[in-house]
């Protein structure tokens, strides 16, 4: 594999100027510019949204920074979590006088160091609450969903917290929202091929000329199943049926997210959804603001990953709320 870059240790950090160069909603901050944060400073009595996670998945995490989205996001290595310090600094410019909302990616490296930025914040007089993206459904079981990974569907719970948070909702009301929305989200993926960090010399993990994983996680973590190629209609009817199995619909919509993990074509993606689509609408769903593209990648790993968003009125409205980030715009 080729990769654009320079010195691979200055990988991350030539990535967030050019991001910011080329966003000026977005600023560099903290003591080693490792927290993206909406270029204006946070708006007192709204409550802030924090999140984080290691660089390689953009749009993911960073590029969510934006009105009726994130407040801000502390940045780690290619697939290594922020440490202690970004999280209390994306803690600290998140915060308008209201609390902060802590929403990322249930992984234990995630969870040790927010949860220290948190306790070492108490005494700042910064209030704050967690949630934890657990969309991932080949990582646990429906008995063990604690153990989820987050993966895609995160967004879905950046969207409606964000959404709320700038209503003027306060700490507990984004909070409730923010879990509810991860409660009702479920995300599968799929992998074709691996990819590779940036200071590495082969390949993440192997995968056969002509194999294809199920459930494959963001870092390549091992899936449910690994066999030969099938026909993309084929994977999608899997998907569709395992998702809808583990949260059976409470109500008549959905939004679809068919997300590319990184060198994936979108031709690709939309041969996907066209399937999904129908075997949703079989099941009597209608799709609401389907989205397909690349919201949550993972290098250059090919491959795609499908998020349902089951929805109530009020979910659906913090939904279709207006928003904007360099990746995603609403309304």
């Amino acid at each position: 594999m080729k990769k654009l870059m320079n010195d691979p240790a200055h990988y991350v950090d030539e990535a967030l100027d050019g991001l910011t160069l080329a966003h000026p909603s977005l600023m560099r901050d903290g003591s080693a510019g490792r927290v993206i944060r909406r270029a204006e400073a946070a708006r007192k009595g709204k409550v802030g949204i924090a999140s984080g996670g290691g660089s390689g998945h953009l749009p993911l995490f960073c590029g969510y920074v934006g009105p009726g989205l994130l407040d801000t996001c502390s940045i780690g290595n290619v697939f290594e979590g922020p440490n202690v310090d970004s999280c209390m600094e994306a803690i600290r410019l998140a915060d308008g006088g209201q609390g902060v909302l802590r929403l990322y990616g249930n992984y234990g490296g995630d969870r040790m160091n927010f949860d220290m930025a948190g306790e070492m914040l108490e005494d700042e007089g910064i209030r704050c609450t967690t949630v934890l993206g657990t969309d991932d459904i080949a990582s646990g079981g429906p008995d063990e969903i604690e153990r989820r990974r987050g993966v895609a569907g995160l967004i879905y719970a950046y969207k409606c917290a964000g959404a709320a948070a700038e209503a003027g909702a306060d700490l507990e009301e984004v909070t409730r929202l923010a879990a509810k929305a991860v409660a009702m989200t479920r995300t599968i993926g799929v992998g074709l091929a691996a990819c590779r960090l940036p200071s590495a010399a082969k390949p993440s993990f192997e995968l056969g000329e002509n194999e294809i994983e199920m459930g494959i996680g963001i870092h390549g973590e091992p899936g449910i199943w690994r066999d030969t190629l099938r026909p993309s209609d084929a994977v999608a009817d899997e998907m569709v049926e395992r998702l809808l199995a583990d949260l059976p619909p409470s109500g008549a919509e959905v939004s679809v997210l068919v997300n590319g993990l990184g060198a994936t074509p979108i031709e690709e993606l939309f041969i996907l959804y066209r399937r999904v689509h129908k075997k949703l609408a079989e099941a009597g769903l209608r799709v609401v603001m389907p989205l397909i593209g690349n919201y949550v990648t993972s290098m250059e790993m090919q491959g795609a990953s499908v998020s349902l968003f089951h929805l109530d009125e009020e979910l659906k409205r913090l939904l279709l709320a207006p928003a904007e980030c360099p990746f995603w715009r609403v309304g």
